[in-house]
């Protein structure tokens, strides 16, 4: 190997450098900085010579750009409001700053042209996460075609017409619903609402499809929209429900459309769980601080494995499509009758 000739006064060295030098391509180098795929190891030890004789210092952009890519990746959410939102993308800003990665955010919310949106992010990232129903399967594929890797997150996995599938992550939704249903039947439950919007939300609708069941050899059951994720939602959803007519239980999409069933059921004097039952999913703070019986899931870590597998996709380091099944578990507190609280 040939001796490194230094660098221009006041200019540090760069990846093209320590190829030059180590007589290989670029993309050799990249792949000995990140240890994401096979070198010889004759190879690698004429890089990490060239690099300590240049004193290399790493830069992860200038290695993206090198490589002809952008050292970013985007993350693709149907709303940014409460806390489920903001815990997976916790999580997910978390692990793509360790992977040397950025993250740019979009959120389809009251965008009328959120397809548009999303394949104009495509173009300028290194790969996307798509949460939810964000958009359709047909619009995933096409961003698939035109060659940037996407990671479904809480969504099934989408078919590709290459016969191959996007890598998915998403929580256990039906183990924890056919627990949370059995609970709820325990208690004396016979006439039970099940109150949000499974046509929104892949999660929402695989929890529904797992409480109708359990319940309804038993109970009757009935779904009632809530128009909304939030807790002003639930309130109103709510209202107009118990004004009409009060169910045993009321097992709600998320805490956040729970607290607003607790705040509807304190308004007509009801007593939870004497009067009526309430079940919330997620286990946010505000659930723990309420006493409600919801189904805790791991929201920080499905944005850090969303992340981590989006990179592995965009480095080459996965061959397969990749599907995990984050476990989620019942916590049993007040709102659901006398049991032993968890924390």
């Amino acid at each position: 190997m040939r001796s490194p000739e230094p660098p221009e006064r006041g200019r540090g060295a760069t990846i093209y450098d320590v190829a030059a030098s180590a007589g290989v391509s670029v993309s050799t180098v990249s792949r000995v900085m990140r240890g994401t795929a096979p070198v010889a190891a004759l190879t690698r030890e004429k890089v990490g010579e060239a690099m300590r004789s240049l004193r290399f210092v790493p830069n992860r952009l200038g290695v993206s750009l090198a490589e002809g890519r952008h050292a970013a990746n985007g993350i693709v959410f149907p709303d940014l409001t409460g806390p489920y939102f903001a815990d997976v993308l916790l999580g997910y800003e978390e692990a793509a700053g360790e992977l040397g990665r950025s993250v740019i955010v979009l959120s389809t919310h009251g965008r009328d042209a959120a397809p548009a949106s999303v394949l104009g992010l495509a173009s300028r990232v290194d790969g996307l996460v798509v949460l939810g129903r964000t958009v359709a399967d047909e619009f995933v594929e096409q961003v698939v075609a035109g060659g940037t890797p996407v990671v479904t997150l809480a969504r099934p996995t989408v078919a590709l017409a290459s016969g191959a599938s996007t890598d998915t992550v998403c929580a256990d939704n039906r183990t924890s619903a056919e627990e949370l249903a059995r609970h709820v039947l325990t208690h004396g439950a016979r006439d039970v609402v099940l109150l949000g919007d499974p046509d929104d939300s892949p999660d929402v609708a695989e929890r529904w499809a797992a409480f109708h069941a359990v319940l309804a050899p038993a109970a009757r059951v009935r779904t009632v929209r809530s128009h909304g994720f939030d807790e002003a939602a639930g309130a109103r959803a709510a209202r107009s429900l118990l004004a009409e007519h009060r169910p045993d239980a009321v097992l709600a999409q998320n805490d956040e459309v729970a607290l607003g069933v607790l705040t509807a059921a304190a308004e007509r004097g009801l007593n939870v769980p004497g009067d009526l039952i309430v079940t919330g999913w997620d286990d946010v703070m505000a659930a723990r601080w309420a006493g409600l019986t919801t189904v805790r899931q791991p929201m920080r870590d499905l944005g850090e494995r969303a992340a981590r597998l989006l990179d592995a996709r965009i480095t080459g380091t996965t061959a397969p499509p990749q599907h995990e099944v984050l476990p989620t578990r019942v916590v049993h507190r007040r709102t659901c009758g006398p049991h032993q609280e968890d924390r």
